[in-house]
């Protein structure tokens, strides 16, 4: 068809005619910059989102730490807006939730504070609860009330919720859930929590108890006291008693236990030093059994009270046996002796584990003394059996 034709044809000559206009218009906006006349409505997504609970345990309470770098900056009256879920709205929020110290919103290390309505203050927020509890897109918006805008490219970090007080709830089924940013600044993104039961941690560890007793040589010294012979773990030999002369033997403590609320060491005779005729060498202090630990003392030798002969009492170096027992009759320090040990008398004690070898903790030292007066009946085979009990409690 030649262009004659074409201008002669009516529905062909209509045609080119649109053709034409259209050009000509598009080309007289693009050369007057119309594309940026065109205002266009754009969201800035978020970088480096994420959101730590302090609970993930189905049905629990947890606060939520969200960090984020902005992209857009957060004008005054603007508002950031999180949305919990928005496809199901699976958590829901505890209690009422308005300006609150359970909420908290930093930029740049920089805490703002929270006011009920906005007023222009510097470094003010309000906080609101979005659709409370209404199974619909459950979430808490921040509205900037400060002046001063957040610039882009600030660290955010919100607080929702306290560990103790918790203002969202995580919904009942194990599963992956999204938690939404956005609000009037323009910001917005994408966050995602994992709800899953806790993890219960068990174990087990096996109770360790062990108590040794172990002889001394002679001339050691503990708690001011020095030894006169020597002993074994099963015998403690006095030899030939030599009237108005204290001797003293004694034997090592240790316990190495694991318990946790610590031992206790006991000591009990099962009669008092007697002979083959009868003849007793009595308690400390001239047979009084003295409870209350009191400074070493000669027999009294008062003539037809055979009670004040002699006597036999015991010492500890269990610096703080006071305090691990409670009781202030265990108190020993400063050479003292106690007699009462016709019945069980703690010796030695810890309040908590033991290794067998610290002082006063898992290692102590008991001394025993005797001392006659010439009125002390004669006899070679006094004795009498002790023993020890060691307790733990765990």
């Amino acid at each position: 068809m030649s262009l004659y034709e074409a201008r002669n044809n009516p529905s062909v000559e209509g045609a080119m005619g649109k053709i034409a206009i259209f050009l000509i218009i598009s080309l007289l906006l693009w050369s007057l910059g119309a594309p940026t006349l065109i205002k266009y409505a754009k969201a800035s997504q978020i970088t480096f989102a994420s959101d730590t609970l302090s609970d993930s345990n189905p049905s629990d309470g947890a606060r939520h730490t969200i960090k984020f770098t902005n992209t857009s900056a957060i004008l005054q009256n603007q508002t950031v807006s999180i949305t919990f879920d928005p496809s199901t709205a699976s958590f829901s929020e505890v209690g009422t939730v308005s300006t609150s110290t359970n909420f908290s919103f930093v930029a740049n290390g920089t805490p703002y504070s929270f006011v009920a309505t906005c007023a222009g203050a510097s470094d003010t927020f309000t906080v609101t609860a979005n659709n409370y509890n209404t199974g619909s897109n459950e979430g808490v918006t921040f509205e900037n009330c400060d002046t001063t805008s957040i610039a882009a490219s600030s660290v955010v970090v919100l607080g929702i919720g306290a560990t103790s007080t918790p203002v969202i709830t995580n919904p009942a089924g194990t599963n992956s859930y999204i938690v939404s940013l956005g609000g009037t600044s323009g910001n917005t993104g994408d966050m995602r929590v994992a709800i899953l039961p806790n993890v219960t941690v068990t174990a087990s560890v096996d109770t360790s108890f062990t108590f040794t007793v172990q002889g001394l040589a002679t001339s050691t010294s503990f708690n001011g006291v020095t030894t006169t012979g020597s002993s074994t773990a099963t015998a403690l030999p006095f030899s030939t008693l030599v009237p108005n002369v204290e001797s003293t033997l004694g034997q090592t403590l240790s316990v190495a236990t694991n318990a946790q609320n610590g031992f206790q060491v006991t000591v009990q005779e099962n009669q008092p030093l007697t002979s083959s005729t009868g003849a007793i060498i009595y308690l400390f202090k001239d047979g009084a059994t003295t409870t209350t630990p009191t400074a070493w003392t000669a027999p009294s030798g008062i003539l037809d009270s055979a009670n004040t002969y002699g006597h036999f009492g015991v010492t500890s170096d269990d610096s703080d046996l006071q305090a691990d027992t409670g009781d202030a009759n265990n108190d020993f320090t400063s050479s003292k002796y106690a007699g009462n040990i016709i019945f069980p008398r703690t010796v030695f004690a810890h309040d908590g584990p033991a290794d067998g070898s610290t002082q006063n903790k898992g290692l102590a030292h008991v001394l025993y003394s005797i001392e006659v007066s010439p009125l002390q009946a004669a006899g070679n085979d006094y004795t009498n059996t002790l023993t020890y009990v060691a307790t733990p409690t765990f």
